[in-house]
């Protein structure tokens, strides 16, 4: 990418108000080009395929697709594009799974107009970027690894691991794909400080996660 060259970007959020006010006010500097919008993330991974963007401002909670799967999945594909996080959320359970799927840089909506701009530059250059809670909450879950609940999801295959469900065969029924079983699995080792699936049944029946 040249110095000249506009950085194109994809917007995804399930909102289509978000995404009309984050169009207006990125198209408004002339070095962004949006190239399209996303409802959720299936819809992301399939236009970042298609559309080559530098960068995808990625919305987390979406329904009919959510952000951790699409950026799990795009990382999977060794998609070109830097994923910016842009969400309302800041918890352990969003940050954390993330970073760790292949997100660039995570920003809360809140941020100001030109740390938006900033964070959308450095992001395409590869930089990484984090919200001043978002650094603090991965600092304190570095000093304090084991401790973070599990989301939703996680304990949706950490129960199915439980049955002594197969990747591929929890892949099927949370209509996902192995590689992101894989990513919700190392997830959930980390939160549970353990190494394999045994140890990780082990510990959630021992902490009153699985009964």
């Amino acid at each position: 990418m040249t110095t000249d060259a506009p950085i194109t970007l994809l917007i995804v959020d399930d909102h289509p108000v978000v995404r009309n006010g984050l169009r207006g006010m990125l198209e408004s500097v002339p070095d962004f080009t949006v190239l399209a919008e996303a409802a959720n993330g299936v819809e992301a991974v399939e236009l970042a395929a298609t559309l080559d963007p530098d960068v995808v401002l990625m919305d987390l909670r979406m329904p009919g697709g959510g952000g951790v799967d699409a950026i799990a999945e795009l990382t999977q594909r060794r998609s070109r594009a830097k994923i910016l996080v842009l969400t309302t959320y800041d918890t352990d359970s969003d940050t954390l799974p993330a970073i760790e799927a292949g997100a660039t840089g995570y920003l809360l909506k809140d941020a100001p107009r030109d740390e938006l701009f900033t964070a959308v530059r450095a992001a395409a250059q590869g930089r990484t970027v984090l919200s001043p809670a978002v650094a603090s909450r991965l600092v304190s879950a570095v000093r304090t690894p084991g401790n973070e609940p599990l989301s939703a999801r996680e304990r949706e295959v950490l129960a199915l691991v439980a049955k002594g469900t197969s990747n591929r065969e929890i892949a099927r029924v949370l209509f996902i794909s192995e590689a992101t079983v894989k990513t919700h699995l190392t997830h959930l080792y980390g939160k549970l400080g353990v190494k394999d699936r045994a140890a990780a049944v082990a510990t959630a029946y021992r902490r009153g996660i699985l009964s």
